[in-house]
């Protein structure tokens, strides 16, 4: 063991993935995760292009690959259901609109859970406190009451993190609306879906159904554009009202989709946000995934940066010796030009989407040479270095040490 300590806010995907890469290291790893267990469900998230390597690094690739989707492709339909485009899983190289690699964010989430659970200590229904750093660690207090000291605190926790608030200031200095707000949610699959993702667009508003391993499901994936948006990301009562209002009127299924509104376990809707930031750290604190620098859902993206970036930040701080200045500085260095490629791909898919004011001429056509290599970059614009003389186990390392937060 290194005798290194370091504190990982958030067990979605960004911080179980960076503790399979700190355990390896030698790190004693804790992560701490306000839900009182995995959150299971969710959207389906990709791995294209270097993500796919550092799965395969990580020993996973098979594990990935059994808990996918198995999508095939997708179809966009007009609004009596006729196939206006199609899209099949193996284009590109499998890197394509559908990716090779589909999965529920919980259940990658899980996978990433098993393999780390046995080396790494989860703290389940507990957060992040008060924070308090010196020149030579970091003292947290937790809000079930603990109070530790660690060398190193990196907070995980998504678009909305706690850590990055408290550390940062406050997320309107960091946060961009887009100006599109994003739904989704299991319902039955009583419409036929077998492994194909359906999708209708018009006007600037969508509808969709993805299909799942359990063939008697579906998610729906709903998104309507919105200038602003401020209706609290923990009030669901509040973002049904408003999914229902805005999307009251759109045809295709989306009415059956509606009727299972109040009735599904797993709803979320937000806004579709981009996170900028002129740094990702300060002192001993460090933030990675859509906490750091989140490129928004439409990028594609956001769980290829996760991945990516939780296999360069450990291994940056490894191959420093452990030292935050040059650790940290090390993984922006690495990281931006990947990051700031994924975001404007992000942005221009978003704009794709808006509806034309009536009296406004069309955009011209993009410059497809430019768009491909910015995919290109947005995909695999990103060295791995092998971190050739890190200490690395190959394997997760330590006695299992699973906990819960005190009532």
């Amino acid at each position: 063991m290194s005798g290194i300590r370091v504190l990982v806010a958030g067990a979605s995907i960004a911080g179980p993935a960076l503790a399979h890469w700190l355990s390896r290291r030698g790190v004693e790893v804790t992560v701490v995760e306000r839900a009182p267990g995995l959150r299971p469900g969710g959207q389906a998230v990709d791995a294209r292009g270097v993500a796919k390597e550092v799965i395969r690094r990580m020993g996973l690739d098979a594990a990935v690959r059994a808990a996918c989707t198995d999508t095939a492709g997708a179809y966009t339909v007009d609004v009596d259901g006729n196939v206006l485009e199609t899209y099949r899983a193996d284009d590109d190289g499998g890197d394509g609109y559908i990716s090779e690699i589909e999965i529920l964010r919980g259940d990658l989430s899980q996978v990433l859970h098993d393999d780390t659970r046995d080396s790494v200590e989860y703290v389940f229904g507990d957060r992040i406190a008060e924070l308090t750093q010196d020149a030579d660690g970091v003292d947290v207090v937790f809000a079930g009451g603990d109070r530790r000291r660690f060398d190193l605190v990196i907070g995980a926790d998504g678009l909305h993190s706690a850590l990055r608030g408290m550390v940062f200031g406050p997320r309107e200095q960091f946060v961009r609306h887009l100006g599109l707000v994003l739904a989704f949610y299991s319902v039955p699959n009583e419409f036929g879906l077998d492994r194909w993702l359906i999708d209708y667009q018009e006007a600037g508003r969508s509808a969709g159904l993805r299909p799942v391993q359990d063939a008697t499901r579906a998610i729906a994936m709903l998104s309507f554009p919105s200038p602003d948006f401020d209706v609290d990301y923990r009030d669901v009562a509040a973002q049904k009202r408003l999914l229902r209002d805005r999307m009251a009127d759109f045809g295709w299924e989306t009415p059956r989709i509606l009727a299972h509104l109040d009735d599904t376990p797993d709803f979320y809707l937000d806004q579709v946000a981009q996170v900028v930031m002129d740094r990702w750290s300060s002192g001993r604190v460090g933030l990675l995934g859509d906490a750091a620098f989140c490129s928004s859902p439409m990028s594609g993206q956001g769980t290829g940066l996760a991945l990516v970036g939780a296999y360069v930040l450990a291994g940056e701080l490894a191959a420093a010796g452990w030292d935050p200045v040059a650790g940290f500085a090390g993984y922006e260095e690495r990281m931006r030009p990947f990051v700031e490629a994924n975001q404007e791909i992000g942005r221009m898919h978003v704009q794709s989407l808006e509806a034309p004011a009536p009296d406004v001429e069309p955009a011209p056509e993009p410059d497809m040479e430019a768009l491909m290599a910015l995919v290109e970059r947005a995909i695999d614009g990103i060295e791995l270095p092998d971190y050739a003389g890190v200490p690395d186990s190959g394997a997760p390392t330590g006695p299992p040490t699973t906990s819960s937060a005190r009532p």
